[in-house]
């Protein structure tokens, strides 16, 4: 069984929204596997509440170098440290995460990388290279960004969720997502062409082409969401059977 909570679903600047960040709870046998999508500077208040054990959480997987996705991490750690985490945490990416983290970590708490208590494992995941860890296969794609963006497919042995980060989708993103049962989605704008981000519209094709059983949409312009919102009918009827969501907050899917 795999639960996914939507603990932010909103853009870099969304004063009602967090950030977006997704939690994956996959039940595997006698041990779960808990996983962190993505950690910007206003997730971490959502984690704490949703997550109250500083020993649970085993990965983190960061999609790009944006503030809105990965500045959240420095608060995570140290208040892991505060609680007396042991467990070793391991943090997932893109070339240069290895010395990304640990440079926001002490430019938020200088000095605070060495003293943290816990160990800090850093595992790069390219395109085109497949990397199991957790027992789960981690697969990534480029998207088309104004930050070098990696989608992430997560393999069970049952179940397969694709996560795109930000940006536009691409063939390679779009072959990476292909069978996935959920397709969680950056959707900027309704239908109109933003450089770097991802429209409704195409979301929603790009679903149907993958044969996904759910689409939610998150990371969607603060102006726009209730546009989107008001526009769900339309964007249902164009959806045929795949389950269509703009969550909260708070929303979780059971796969």
């Amino acid at each position: 069984m795999i639960e996914v909570v939507f603990l932010g679903v909103g853009e870099a600047f969304d004063e009602s929204l967090p950030n977006t960040s997704i939690l994956i709870r996959y039940i595997m046998g006698s041990t779960p596997v808990t996983l962190l999508l993505d950690c910007g500077f206003t997730a971490p208040p959502q984690f704490w509440s949703e997550v109250p054990n500083a020993e649970i959480l085993d990965g983190i997987w960061i999609s790009h170098f944006h503030g809105d996705h990965y500045l959240g991490i420095p608060a995570l750690l140290v208040r892991f440290w505060e609680e007396k985490r042991k467990k070793a945490l391991t943090l997932l990416g893109q070339k240069g995460i290895d010395s990304i983290i640990p440079t926001s970590l002490d430019l938020a708490y200088p000095g605070m990388y060495e003293r943290l208590g816990y160990p800090i494992h850093f595992i790069e995941v390219e395109p085109e290279s497949e990397i199991t860890v957790f027992g789960l296969l981690f697969q990534t794609a480029v998207t088309h960004h104004s930050q070098r963006n990696l989608a992430l497919r997560i393999d069970t042995p049952e179940k397969s969720i694709y996560y795109s980060g930000d940006g536009k989708a691409t063939p390679e993103s779009i072959s990476l997502a292909k069978g996935s049962q959920l397709i969680i989605h950056e959707a900027f704008s309704l239908e109109t062409e933003i450089p770097g981000h991802g429209t409704v519209t195409e979301s929603i094709e790009m679903a149907k082409q993958c044969g996904a059983s759910y689409l939610t949409l998150v990371h969607i312009q603060r102006e726009v969401r209730s546009q989107v919102i008001d526009m769900m009918q339309r964007f249902t009827q164009m959806t045929g059977s795949m389950n269509l969501t703009v969550p909260k907050s708070g929303f979780r899917i059971t796969l």
